[in-house]
């Protein structure tokens, strides 16, 4: 507690005294009404401001301070804090009208890209006979066309009659062969309806089965710009490469009677499960050497389902008997002279073009070949007039280099395929028969290898 002044009496140290005096500092009282300086601090103080002194402007020396965050920007100040609310409550309701959009223009799109899959006559088609869930997965054009570098010819591993093929890798890594449609006179509505009927056929068949010496299909794509199939790569080329191909010279040391054997077997077992195993029953239609595929151990796959029909009877006549009514279609050669003329489709047609199969692996020979004799010109009517003339051993294929045993089974081989081919279907074995039949065979020739190498054994022991 500090005295008054006046109590203070006289001090020696002047400039001390008003030291500690200022330290503690001096009240000041004032009349309003008698000094004018002070008129304006009430309206400052009302705003919560502090009066003072303007020394810098002797005509407007009060001045009114106010108190001011130092992290506020200066045009927000304490005495206008809504101010802050306002601007959260602008940023907010921004950021939720960008979000509402954002939301909208996805949803517009992807409601585009599904109206236009609906709207797609292939994927109508499909989602009418097969549940979504079931079919294959879909492929963009633009992931297809990437995987195969464009369609580069460098990567073409097949051209056929229904589409070209291309090696591809997928965006997992996946190996695969894309089979791009060809598009039948692309002008006429018929020729359209011949791509996108193949297509869907090829879709649906190979989406209901599973064999495995059958292709797999792994999804599809159907776009204005191309109708594509995506299947399993198998590696070592078409029983026709190693057959007739630029190399078939080396590739025929390959197929030894042993593997040629093999092959016309599990080409029967894939025949077998499409007839008996499957309902409707599927007919292949075009089991030909170009369509079964060589894995690198020598394994088969049989593909290329495009003409591919199920035996649905649509008249009880027909069930009875059965067969449908379709025209006839098919690769010359291999197409059944029964269905060419009567344009009745039964599972025999396929055991036709299988024993053609059968007799290019005995002969090494076309199905077709211009450069023979005319009569001659069609391998079924070269073999079966040797054949019957008991000429089979002129149309081996020389590469096979038979002894006297094996030459017995590639007879009864060459026996089963004259059934095959018979002009009659009435007169052909059905596709379980043959299967059994080439067991048969197969285990015969295996029982007198055994046999011979056991006798070569002995014949080394005695020397």
């Amino acid at each position: 507690m500090h005295r008054p002044i006046s109590e203070q009496g006289c001090q020696s140290d002047v400039l001390g005294f008003l030291d500690n005096f200022l330290k503690f500092g001096i009240q000041i009282e004032w009349e309003e009404a008698q000094d004018p300086y002070f008129l304006s601090c009430k309206d400052c103080q009302a705003k919560k401001g502090v009066c003072g002194f303007n020394s810098s402007d002797p005509d407007k020396q009060f001045i009114c301070f106010h108190s001011q965050s130092t992290l506020s920007p200066p045009w927000i100040s304490h005495d206008n804090r809504n101010r802050i609310a306002i601007l959260c409550l602008i940023i907010v309701l921004t950021s939720f009208v960008l979000l509402v959009s954002v939301a909208t223009a996805i949803y517009r799109s992807r409601r585009l890209n599904s109206l236009a899959a609906e709207e797609d006559p292939t994927t109508l088609f499909l989602h009418r006979h097969r549940s979504a869930s079931l079919l294959p997965p879909v492929f963009t054009y633009e992931e297809l066309d990437s995987s195969t570098n464009h369609f580069d010819l460098k990567r073409k591993i097949g051209d056929g009659g229904f589409g070209s093929v291309y090696l591809a890798q997928l965006f997992d890594g996946r190996i695969v062969a894309v089979k791009y449609l060809h598009n039948h006179h692309p002008a006429t509505a018929a020729g359209q309806a011949f791509s996108n009927k193949s297509f869907c056929n090829e879709i649906l068949i190979l989406s209901s089965i599973n064999h495995p010496n059958l292709v797999k299909l792994h999804g599809y794509c159907s776009d204005p710009r191309g109708l594509l199939l995506v299947y399993d790569y198998v590696t070592n080329g078409t029983v026709a490469d190693h057959l007739h191909g630029p190399k078939s010279l080396y590739n025929k040391g390959s197929l030894t009677w042993q593997v040629r054997l093999d092959i016309a077997l599990q080409t029967a077992m894939a025949m077998e499960y499409l007839h008996f195993s499957v309902f409707p029953p599927i007919v292949h239609r075009d089991i030909t050497s170009a369509n079964i595929f060589v894995e690198k151990d020598m394994r088969i796959k049989v593909g290329d389902f495009g003409l591919s029909r199920l035996l649905v009877f649509q008249d009880t006549s027909s069930a009875s008997s059965g067969y449908v009514w379709t025209g006839p279609q098919g690769t010359p050669g291999y197409l059944d002279p029964d269905y060419h003329k009567s344009f009745r489709l039964t599972e025999k047609s396929d055991v036709y073009s299988f024993g053609v199969v059968l007799l290019e692996l005995i002969s090494g020979l076309k199905a077709v070949d211009q450069s023979r004799d005319k009569r001659e010109m069609a391998l079924a009517d070269l073999v079966v007039s040797k054949i019957q003339m008991g000429h089979l051993n002129h149309v081996v294929d020389p590469v096979l280099g038979l002894d006297t045993d094996t030459m017995d089974a590639v007879a009864a081989v060459g026996e089963l395929a004259f059934r095959c081919v018979a002009a009659d279907k009435d007169d052909r074995p059905d596709s379980k028969e043959v299967v059994e039949e080439l067991k048969r065979i197969k285990n015969r020739t295996h029982g007198l290898l055994r046999a011979s190498n056991s006798n070569s054994g002995a014949e080394v022991a005695k020397i």
